[in-house]
């Protein structure tokens, strides 16, 4: 499994035209193929860099899912919004593969009683 994040540098005065378009890939991404984890706007700190994060299987998959994201309609609409609305100043992809996995118990070791 790999993870793109990919880091948005976005014009602060536009942030809701960002979580519009976060919306739409909210729907369009999962319908594609890739497995959403969420996209991040501006909270505290920053006012210009935002995150989507998704799961694809591997780079062949990737490919696969962009030409289905492109084909498809909200995908399409969503491009000629960013496009149009110049929101994104600067966008980054990262590919990254989890090396260990979470901290902790599981759902396991809790319901047995253990740690």
């Amino acid at each position: 499994m790999l993870t793109c994040i990919i880091r948005y540098q976005i014009d602060p005065t536009k942030r809701a035209q960002f979580a519009q378009y976060a919306q739409n890939w909210g729907q369009a991404i999962p319908r594609c193929g890739a497995d959403l984890i969420g996209y991040y706007a501006p909270h505290e700190g920053s006012s210009t860099l935002a995150y989507g994060i998704y799961n694809v299987e591997n780079l062949a998959e990737y490919e696969a899912y962009r030409a289905r994201l492109a084909a498809d309609p909200l995908g399409r609409e969503n491009y000629e919004f960013a496009q149009k609305e110049r929101f994104l100043l600067r966008e980054d992809r990262t590919w990254l593969r989890r090396v260990s996995d979470p901290h902790g118990g599981s759902l396991g070791d809790v319901q047995k009683g253990g740690a």
